[in-house]
């Protein structure tokens, strides 16, 4: 059985009065076409042999030839000036592209990079139980900050920072493999209900359940004392995390909590502070464009303030969730390090003098047990020991955010 597609697809081998083949002698009529003159634009407008000719990228088109634009005039004045500002849309659209690419890497260095000195200060007060001085002042967190580094160097505060991208790497891709093979929904939409809600934090609490032990690895190693702490290597805290859930790896002593004792708590304090996050953040992000006034997509006037406005809600959403978050679980945060360092033969730096070191020999028997012997023996204000790195941590934060959209709104103006 024949093909009944042509050799050959040119404007149906159209082009003037012969064929694409260039035998003008071949009938019209054995292509399977009456024979019909085109010579008139009345018929060509009337009668269509194949796309037509003013879509661009027709068939009809062949090579050096442009396609018209419909009921457009033929000078090239018009094309020229479209031209122009197609091209200056095009690079302000990357220019706003790159910049959001930006603001968005300014705020993971900040949270992740810059923040580190913040964590290691706040998980060294909050396990160390015989520190008489809180630090819940900034200045005092600035002043004890300047003494680990006179004597251990800068080092000494970002130490097990690539532990905490290990657990944050453990976190991500648990949650996708959960919710590959379990169905759980990762995320959800306008339209959700309980049974989703359910689903989704159900699957939340599996992942905190997997990361508890590498957790533990990495609290270790961001609060243990570069004096006495040998040089860790990258998958040391995978090494540790696998040898605690086996009962393999280093000796612990007989104070160490079961990891069952450990993931109830650890679990209770991802679930809320995940539940405060995202309730903040929506609620933020709903004032914010309510406030805001509706802006008009043509004026140039308003160019950057919309542009702004299409990038910094949601950081400034995030900044306040995560501040939010942070605040109202500190307590919780304090008992479950205690709880988590107990038993692992740490040795912390002395928090109240900046030198010499301090061993960690708590003797708690679990969550309850924990949070009366501080109300105890160190009060209320114990469970905020080191609250000042979080004012230090999260006004750093408030600063490259405020100093990266004023940079960016001079070079959207200057491109402009």
């Amino acid at each position: 059985m024949q093909p009944r597609r042509p050799d050959r697809f040119d404007g149906l081998e159209y082009r003037g009065t012969s064929w694409g083949r260039g035998d003008g002698d071949v009938p019209p009529y054995q292509h399977g076409f009456p024979a019909r003159s085109f010579s008139s634009s009345g018929d060509l407008s009337q009668h269509w042999v194949t796309t037509p000719p003013d879509i661009p990228g027709s068939c009809n088109l062949h090579w050096g030839e442009k396609s018209p634009q419909y009921g457009a005039d033929s000078n090239a004045g018009p094309a020229a000036v479209g031209e122009e500002s197609s091209s200056s849309s095009s690079g302000g659209e990357h220019l706003n592209r790159f910049a959001g690419f930006g603001i968005g890497l300014a705020s993971l260095f900040t949270e992740n990079v810059l923040a580190h000195p913040c964590i290691v200060l706040r998980r060294q007060c909050q396990v160390n139980y015989h520190a008489r001085n809180y630090q819940l002042s900034p200045f005092s967190i600035v002043n004890i900050m300047y003494s680990f580094t006179k004597t251990q160097g800068f080092r000494a505060l970002w130490k097990g920072m690539g532990s905490t991208f290990i657990v944050q790497g453990i976190s991500l891709g648990a949650e996708g493999m959960l919710s590959e093979f379990t169905h759980l929904p990762r995320e959800l939409n306008h339209k959700w209900n309980p049974k989703q809600i359910g689903g989704h934090l159900l699957l939340k609490g599996l992942v905190y359940v997997i990361v508890t032990p590498f957790y533990s690895a990495s609290l270790i190693e961001t609060v243990q004392s570069e004096i006495i702490h040998d040089n860790p290597g990258i998958l040391d805290c995978l090494k540790e995390g696998i040898g605690r859930v086996l009962n393999l790896g280093v000796p612990y002593s007989k104070r160490l909590l079961p990891l069952l004792v450990l993931t109830f708590p650890t679990v209770l304090h991802g679930i809320l502070h995940y539940i405060i996050s995202s309730t903040i953040q929506k609620c933020v992000l709903f004032f914010i464009k309510k406030k805001s006034p509706a802006q008009l997509p043509g004026d140039g006037s308003n160019a950057v303030q919309n542009k702004l406005e299409d990038y910094f809600p949601e950081l400034i959403a995030n900044f306040a969730a995560s501040l939010c978050a942070d605040v109202l679980l500190y307590p919780l945060e304090t008992v479950l390090h205690r709880l988590h360092i107990q038993g692992t033969r740490t040795i912390i730096d002395n928090t109240d003098l900046g030198h010499e070191v301090v061993p960690i020999n708590s003797q708690y028997e679990g969550l309850k047990d924990c949070i009366n012997t501080i109300k105890r023996e160190e009060g209320g204000l114990g469970f905020y020991k080191g609250f000042g790195a979080v004012v230090v941590q999260y006004t750093l934060h408030a600063i490259v955010l405020q100093i990266t959209k004023i940079i960016y709104s001079s070079v959207v103006q200057t491109a402009s």
